[in-house]
């Protein structure tokens, strides 16, 4: 339950709005021979390769240049981009009518970690489900690799408040990471842990 004086809501996408799977981008490297990929990438501990790509720091070629030389000879960028993408799953049929539930209502914002490989994946998941503009659902969307900030930094969370005029105590943030709710608190925002995504449409129930 919503409380009453909550007037903003600042959503992730993966784990949230879209279904993701850690694991099967780690299956997926696996099988293409780079056995300690799951050493490499982990949400708690990335390495700067990943941070670095998450942030615009490097483009895609950058990325997946620097990953080929641990893979099999003969291995392509659009294997490195397949395996890279196998996390991206589905939108559930639930997320978009929640939206348009809340719109109105709330002012709603999108906040996420991600790179210019996942997005146009998630967002093809995306229109597949609707005809509805993934953008259009929000006030604005934040992505990490645009403004150069990931979270769970405290300072991407105070740029989208000072640059939106969002007061933090009115404002809920919801994110499937328990470590990115940290710098949103150092901010002021209240937060929740999402658990599965099945409880977010009764968090707004």
């Amino acid at each position: 339950m919503i409380q009453e004086h909550i007037d903003t809501i600042i959503f992730d996408f993966g784990g949230v709005l879209i279904n993701i799977d850690y694991h099967r981008t780690i299956d997926a490297f696996q099988a293409l021979g780079l056995e300690d990929f799951e050493e490499r990438y982990s949400q708690a501990n990335q390495s700067s390769l990943f941070n670095d790509f998450e942030t615009g720091k490097i483009s895609t070629q950058r990325f997946v240049n620097e990953l080929l030389p641990y893979l099999p000879a003969g291995t392509s960028p659009n294997q490195v981009v397949k395996a890279w993408n196998a996390m991206i799953l589905d939108v559930p049929t639930a997320t978009v009518d929640l939206l348009q539930k809340l719109q109105g209502k709330y002012r709603l914002f999108l906040l996420s970690n991600t790179n210019e490989i996942h997005i146009p994946k998630a967002l093809n998941e995306w229109n597949k489900m609707t005809s509805v503009n993934f953008y259009d659902c929000f006030e604005h969307v934040y992505l990490s690799h645009e403004v150069g900030m990931r979270k769970p930094n405290a300072e991407i969370f105070q740029f989208v408040c000072d640059e939106q005029s969002i007061r933090p105590e009115n404002a809920l943030f919801i994110d499937d990471s328990a470590q990115h709710l940290v710098g949103a608190q150092k901010v002021g925002l209240n937060t929740h842990h999402l658990t599965n995504q099945a409880s977010l449409s009764a968090l707004f129930s």
